[in-house]
């Protein structure tokens, strides 16, 4: 008689198959989380294990992710979800460090005047507290192989991506020429000064530039000047060779893309806040929720997520930048004005993003 051979690969199926039809996710969340509070049963969930000051008004938080995460990109975000006032509110931020060998995630956060989430986790976010992930998303990251030279240019915290990939070039022993030119106000609101001047001292391929708009320049590295032509042709003579890449607030972002767009080898951006752009409407139109059947008021020119939001609604929201997606909503009927550009939407085939569209007309939305 022939013995029964078991395979030898045979994967086994993770518990969490044979317990589905007897435990809901939401309960084995409930009692999982009292015996380790980073046990989901798919929910990725991170522990604040470190934090360090890294300007006057910008900490990193070191977070150990729980098993769910799913890894990321040196240039991608990630949005972080708390608890404020009994309602979970999310927001993007940037990972400033590529993958670590020890898991740990590394994320740059600067305090927003009179924001909601930056402020706790900025300052109250103590070692040990928990909180959510969602996915790394954004596309501005390194080719596997970069070809040819790179200039970087970051405004204000638009720099927590840019040191990712400046630390992933670095650890290839930087294989192409790159220069990075760092905007700030002040002098005290640059974050990572001294790594970044250790790397240009020990990297012949790196040359690293920061830019005060409101001080004067005290050390050979620094200039003066908000992001111009005749700055950055000064500092950059071979320009139009480099593939640039830029980060910052909306207006930085604008101002580099009208600059450089089409006079360089290429240009790719990613705005953490939205430019000012002056949007004509005025008045009020009638916001029909479709899914609810409630109907609202809605100023024109607002987004849609403000708007939801003043309203004491809690839509689904991650980056209010319109890249990670999150807030994507199906539209039925009327107009929307897309704010960064300025532009009017009349087609109902695409979705919409409550954090950059506003309503032009009466309009019908899927929530």
């Amino acid at each position: 008689m022939n013995a029964r051979v078991r395979p030898r690969h045979r994967r086994r199926a993770p518990m969490r198959h044979w317990l589905r039809p007897f435990v809901s996710p939401q309960v084995f969340d409930f009692w999982a989380g009292r015996v380790n509070t980073l046990w989901t049963w798919e929910r990725p969930l991170a522990r604040v294990v470190g934090r360090e000051a890294v300007s006057r008004d910008a900490v990193t938080l070191l977070l150990k992710p729980n098993r769910h995460w799913s890894g990321f990109t040196p240039g991608q975000h990630l949005n972080i979800g708390v608890e404020v006032d009994g309602a979970r509110l999310t927001r993007s931020y940037s990972l400033s460090e590529p993958p670590r060998a020890d898991g740990l995630l590394a994320v740059t956060i600067k305090r927003m005047p009179g924001g909601r989430v930056s402020p706790i986790l900025c300052e109250q976010a103590a070692l040990g507290s928990v909180v959510e992930l969602g996915p790394a998303f954004g596309e501005m990251t390194l080719p596997a192989s970069p070809s040819g030279p790179l200039l970087f240019l970051a405004g204000g915290s638009g720099i927590t991506p840019l040191r990712a990939m400046l630390r992933d070039l670095a650890a290839r022993g930087m294989p192409v020429p790159v220069t990075l030119l760092y905007w700030a106000r002040q002098r005290d609101e640059l974050c990572f000064v001294d790594e970044l001047r250790a790397l240009a001292a020990s990297c012949s391929n790196l040359d690293v530039h920061f830019i005060l708009t409101r001080e004067a320049a005290r050390a050979d590295d620094e200039r003066v000047g908000r992001i111009r032509s005749e700055l950055l042709m000064e500092t950059v003579p071979d320009i139009a060779a480099r593939q640039v890449m830029a980060c910052g607030p909306g207006g930085f972002v604008e101002s580099a893309r009208a600059l450089l767009d089409g006079r360089v080898a290429g240009f790719r951006a990613e705005a953490f806040s939205l430019p000012e752009v002056p949007v004509g409407d005025e008045g009020e139109v009638e916001l029909t929720l479709a899914r609810s059947g409630r109907t609202l008021r809605a100023p024109r020119g607002k987004s849609l997520l403000e708007v939801l939001e003043a309203e004491g609604l809690r839509p689904k929201s991650g980056c209010r930048m319109g890249i990670c997606n999150t807030c994507a909503c199906g539209k039925s009927a009327g107009s929307v004005r897309h704010l960064p550009s300025g532009a009017l939407v009349h087609e109902n085939t695409q979705a919409l993003k409550l954090c950059i569209h506003s309503a032009a007309t009466d309009l019908s939305i899927d929530l």
